[in-house]
């Protein structure tokens, strides 16, 4: 076979197979792209949650966000609330908004707040975004154009729809090749390379370049060539999950504008708004409770939130880590494949898509190039995924609650990263900023922290520096005020703009 890069086989469907596919071909359209998924395998179908950077993805492969909302039955995300994770008391919230602090990097925000508006949750001082989700609001109005924002935004969505309607596009309008077949043996060259896939049906499928989108099984990364998972269940434990898909009470039930995470003893529960019905499930670590725990507190969450008491979860477990490497040989690993941590902060699909750009975006010509491309890309996942573990810990770290050796166990200094133990002495004095996280395309940026930080009640402590006095931050405080006074009359509920979408559509850019 020839050295060129000309063929790229996607092995796996779902979301990253997809995804991936998507991104590849519609950036080189000069490449064949084939996927090929194993028939009658559903896929985990829980990656409900999307970050704002899916907007530039869908656009980037040519998709209509009028479609894909109605297809889908998508809605729109402005962030995540928390509830019971500091102290655990029924009034305990805060949110993590996804615009960006008013006026972030002009004035010392955390001292001001702490100095003289304590009183008010950090979020909701610094920005207008907590008062929509509070209120319902949609991040734009029915004129804005598709994938243009009033208040930034990504999406809930169903995954097992958003895989369908992204192989329909790949199809039809990228030129994606798609096999239903069964992998029963990966054919290998001397030099340690995948040569083909011998498939069931279809006989040798070669290529030059193979993506394993193939899920926990991780067949080609994983299995094939053997690349460990660094487990990180010391750091995070969480390990189990239980989802089950709610009615709405009515069909006119405000859909919520945020994921909501509700701490539990031994876990949290996510709550996910679509147009038709809500998303729940119980995330816990089988090393402190047992399932049948987990699914009474699950029963109990849906039927105190309007859902019936007779719900049936499916039962899922996971190995929390993440693979050793990404990119061995010709093999890439995205989704699944290459690991997983708990969803919370929905980092999953996130990091999916950083694969897929990453790998579009240095796409290497010929084999001899592929090797240091995928020395890049290892480097560049293995910092992504520690840095994703950091900030997901920081939630736990930063608790109060005492009521379980789960919350307990979680603040004990064995099981906190070295690095972030030593930004959180840092975080003592000053507020996260972005000489914490100096790479360009950082997961989380350090205006995340500061809501996670400040949310979860932490303290600066020492002395006010000039940089610290309050007048610059009050006038960006009442900023925070005026916009969402203004904000909050003009834009529609997040039912009202979706229902708008499916008779009208969105404005194309």
């Amino acid at each position: 076979m020839s050295s060129t890069v000309e063929h790229i086989v996607v092995v796996g469907g779902g979301s990253a197979g997809w995804l991936s596919a998507a991104v590849i071909a519609a950036e080189h359209p000069h490449l064949r792209v084939t996927l090929v998924e194993s028939p009658g395998v559903p896929p985990i179908g829980v990656g409900e949650g999307t970050w704002p950077s899916m907007r530039d993805t869908l656009h980037r492969v040519g998709v209509s966000e009028s479609d894909f909302l109605r297809e889908c039955d998508a809605a729109f995300k402005q962030g995540s609330r928390f509830d019971r994770w500091v102290s655990g008391a029924a009034d305990d919230y805060y949110f993590h908004p996804f615009v960006l602090p008013q006026g972030y990097g002009d004035a010392n925000l955390a001292a001001a707040w702490q100095g003289q508006h304590r009183d008010v949750p950090f979020a909701d001082l610094v920005s207008f975004q907590p008062h929509l989700c509070a209120r319902g609001r949609a991040p734009k109005q029915a004129q804005t154009p598709e994938f243009a924002a009033v208040a930034n935004y990504g999406y809930h969505l169903d995954a097992g729809k958003f895989g369908v309607f992204l192989g329909r596009h790949c199809t039809e309008k990228l030129g994606v090749r798609h096999l239903l077949d069964h992998v029963d043996e990966v054919v290998a060259k001397e030099n340690g390379d995948i040569a083909a896939l011998r498939l069931r049906a279809g006989g040798l499928l070669a290529g030059d370049l193979f993506v394993d989108c193939t899920g926990m099984q991780s067949l080609l990364l994983g299995g094939h060539y053997g690349v460990p998972l660094r487990g990180q269940k010391h750091v995070l434990f969480n390990d189990s999950a239980l989802a089950v898909q709610v009615p709405y009470p009515a069909p006119d039930t405000p859909i919520a504008s945020q994921t909501t995470s509700t701490a539990q003893p031994n876990g949290w529960i996510w709550d996910i708004g679509l147009p038709t019905r809500r998303g729940i499930g119980h995330v816990y670590s089988s090393a402190h409770t047992t399932d049948e725990e987990a699914g009474r507190q699950l029963r109990e969450y849906v039927a105190a939130s309007g859902g019936p008491q007779d719900i049936t979860p499916r039962k899922l477990h996971f190995e929390p880590g993440y693979r050793e490497r990404f990119w061995q040989g010709n093999c890439v690993a995205i989704g699944l494949s290459a690991g997983f941590i708990e969803p919370l902060e929905a980092s999953a699909l996130a990091l999916v898509e950083l694969s897929a750009a990453w790998l579009a975006d240095d796409m290497p010509a010929t084999r001899a190039q592929m090797d240091v491309v995928a020395a890049r890309f290892n480097e560049a996942f293995t910092y992504r995924w520690e840095r994703v573990i950091e900030f997901l810990k920081l939630h736990y770290v930063l608790s109060r609650r005492s009521d379980s050796a789960f919350w307990i166990e979680h603040r004990e200094a064995a099981a906190i990263p070295e690095r972030l133990r030593e930004l959180l002495g840092l975080w003592r004095t000053r507020p996260p900023s972005r000489r914490d996280f100096p790479r360009i395309e950082e997961v989380f940026p350090s205006a995340s922290y500061q809501y996670i930080l400040y949310g979860m009640g932490g303290t600066l402590e020492g002395a006010a520096r000039a940089s610290d006095l309050p007048r610059e931050a009050d006038r960006h405080f009442r900023e925070a005020a005026r916009l969402t006074a203004q904000m909050l009359p003009a834009l529609p509920s997040n039912r009202q703009l979706l229902a708008h979408i499916r008779i009208h559509g969105l404005p194309r850019i």
